[in-house]
């Protein structure tokens, strides 16, 4: 699979704490340069970002992040105001708590009220796979299917791990035929972004392949 092909697929993040807008800018550039699927960034630089790229650029932003433990009301808030500022997807983090709780009508109803607030814009839920037991990552996929969201994600990239191969070969087994799969954390060169795609994923989040793009 070319690179090229493989960019159209990307969410090219930045979602460091420090990160400035000098270098939100540098992957918004890159982003529009090798037509990625969108540009992830922090809620922050929205607004600053649309206006920079206009309106045809992707803007993924996220929601909830990285920890998921804010209200559903906050998350709704977030959700609304990253739109009204300009996002098209929105990366909304799961809240794990409540998972482990068994609590899952709460975290299937928080879904759908995301879901209703982005109204026909990309809701991509992130579950943290890296904190889960498989019977927890099987019932995401159940949850995500019924709840109307278009992607299950695998992580934040800010916990313990990031994607894995295994991880996403069990989401694309699980998930209903209308669920998409968001690889994200650690993706590191093209033979694995090949590899997480052939086992299902649809998007991937990682900045470093535009860079080994750069590079070539």
């Amino acid at each position: 699979m070319e690179l090229k092909e493989i960019l159209k697929m990307v969410d090219h993040t930045l979602l460091t704490p420090g990160c400035t807008w000098d270098e939100i800018k540098e992957i918004c550039d890159d982003g529009m340069k090798y037509h990625t699927a969108s540009v992830c960034i922090p809620p922050h630089y929205v607004k600053k970002a649309r206006e920079y790229m206009g309106p045809d650029m992707p803007v993924t932003t996220v929601i909830g992040f990285p920890n998921g433990n804010t209200t559903t009301a906050v998350k709704v808030f977030e959700t609304r105001d990253a739109l009204a500022n300009g996002a098209t997807e929105i990366d909304m983090v799961i809240n794990i708590g409540e998972l482990k709780a068994g609590n899952y009508e709460y975290v299937l109803n928080e879904i759908k009220e995301l879901k209703e607030a982005c109204g026909g814009h990309i809701l991509k839920v992130i579950i943290e796979c890296c904190l889960l037991t498989e019977e927890e990552k099987i019932r995401m996929c159940g949850i995500v299917t019924e709840s109307g969201a278009e992607y299950i994600k695998t992580s934040t990239g800010f916990s313990t791990g990031g994607a894995t191969f295994e991880d996403v070969e069990l989401l694309a087994k699980h998930c209903g035929p209308d669920i998409r799969i968001k690889a994200a954390g650690g993706i590191a060169s093209v033979e694995d972004a090949e590899k997480f795609i052939e086992l299902g994923a649809h998007r991937l989040g990682t900045s470093r392949l535009v860079r080994i793009a750069g590079n070539m």
